[in-house]
């Protein structure tokens, strides 16, 4: 567990940094084309009742559709998000394994939707999660790994791990 918990994370261009951003963004990219291809826009279809539907939208914003308008001032502004996570991830000196993950998840994240953004001008969002008919959001893989990858973040640097010491 201490290699995934604790030392220094393996950085951007590790084997375990370089695979988890490529296959996010893989996954991602992957599942925008099959959307673009398959879903007609706005057009709702249930994946689990009452929770989960697939439903294309193109965002042209930031997170709920925060900043819409997208073009080149988000374009600039995703690089230098990627390029600070990056830096923090470079200059990490603990969090292990599990800290490059969580990096990794985010610049994967990141990654796919700036790809979005410079080839669409927009990024493809398709899944719509709600409770019932109340609204939560819509969102795409490269936002769930920008979920995930700061969470477990927050989990192994401020989570203290199990060390059998008493303080």
């Amino acid at each position: 567990m201490a290699a995934w918990r604790g030392g220094v994370p393996e950085g951007p261009l590790s084997p375990l940094g370089a695979v988890v951003v490529v296959l996010v963004v893989l996954a991602d990219q992957g599942a925008k084309l099959t959307a673009l291809a398959m879903l007609p826009p706005r057009t709702p279809v249930e994946l689990v009742p009452g929770l989960l539907t697939l439903f294309r939208v193109e965002n042209t914003g930031i997170a709920f559709s925060f900043l819409s308008g997208g073009g080149l001032p988000l374009v600039v502004l995703t690089v230098v998000i990627a390029l600070v996570v990056a830096w923090f991830w470079v200059r990490a000196t603990e969090g292990g394994r599990l800290a490059a993950i969580g990096f990794a998840l985010i610049l994967g994240g990141a990654v796919g939707n700036l790809i979005d953004r410079v080839r669409l001008g927009s990024v493809v969002d398709f899944l719509y999660l709600h409770i019932g008919d109340r609204p939560l959001f819509v969102f795409n893989l490269a936002d769930t790994a920008l979920t995930l990858g700061p969470i477990l973040l927050v989990l192994v640097y401020l989570w203290p791990a199990k060390t059998g010491r008493t303080a």
